[in-house]
């Protein structure tokens, strides 16, 4: 395929968003702008592989976040995660993905914590097949200098973005994040507690999870 049958490049955000906050929409909006991205898609996980069942349930998680991205018009949600249900890997998700999208180059966000687990992911070595790698760095979160992912890095980082639009999968980016820094465990926890996280995610998400008694205490 030639640069001239490429589309504009897309990206996918995936996670639990349990729930969607101010830190999840900053860091997609940044990169979406920093690489001029199409669109940012959000990936709702069913049933995530490597951490505990969220809280919410997943139509409650799809609500909050069709609630955050409303205003946004280059964001989107993906379900097909939601739709097939079970465990939710990232591999069975991109293999769908390039099929829905054979000439537009797919980029994938990961959290810098993300990228430290990422040789543990299923067929995690066949990922860079089917897609792109952003990883969103945090200073808190230095990036492993030796072993498998050192390798990796070494061997597909790039520092242009026209490394994303010039091809449909294969290079990392990292991308050092201007954007806040925000929990959703830290959301949980306050309301589990009786206090107010309204700050740290949209209005419209606090208030659906006020209207729902999300995330209380169950004393």
């Amino acid at each position: 395929m030639t640069t001239s049958q490429i589309t504009a490049p897309i990206a996918f955000l995936g996670g639990t968003f349990d729930p969607i906050h101010w830190g999840h929409l900053s860091i997609a909006l940044e990169i979406q702008r920093s690489y001029l991205l199409t669109e940012v898609q959000f990936i709702p996980c069913w049933q995530p592989v490597h951490r505990d069942t969220p809280l919410a349930s997943p139509k409650e998680r799809l609500e909050m976040l069709n609630l955050a991205i409303k205003d946004e018009p280059s964001f989107k949600i993906e379900d097909c995660e939601i739709k097939r249900q079970g465990p939710s890997y990232t591999i069975d998700t991109l293999i769908f993905l390039r099929e829905k999208f054979p000439h537009t180059p797919l980029c994938l966000i990961l959290g810098a914590d993300a990228w430290t687990g990422f040789a543990t992911w299923h067929h995690y070595e066949e990922i860079l097949n089917l897609a792109h790698l952003i990883i969103a760095a945090r200073p808190a979160y230095p990036l492993p200098t030796t072993g498998k992912l050192a390798n990796l890095l070494e061997q597909h980082q790039k520092r242009d973005a026209a490394a994303l639009h010039n091809s449909l999968a294969g290079n990392i980016i990292v991308h050092s994040l201007s954007a806040i820094d925000i929990s959703a465990t830290v959301i949980r926890n306050q309301i589990a507690l009786g206090q107010n996280p309204e700050t740290l995610l949209p209005k419209n998400v606090y208030e659906y999870i006020l209207a729902h008694h999300l995330y209380e205490s169950k004393k």
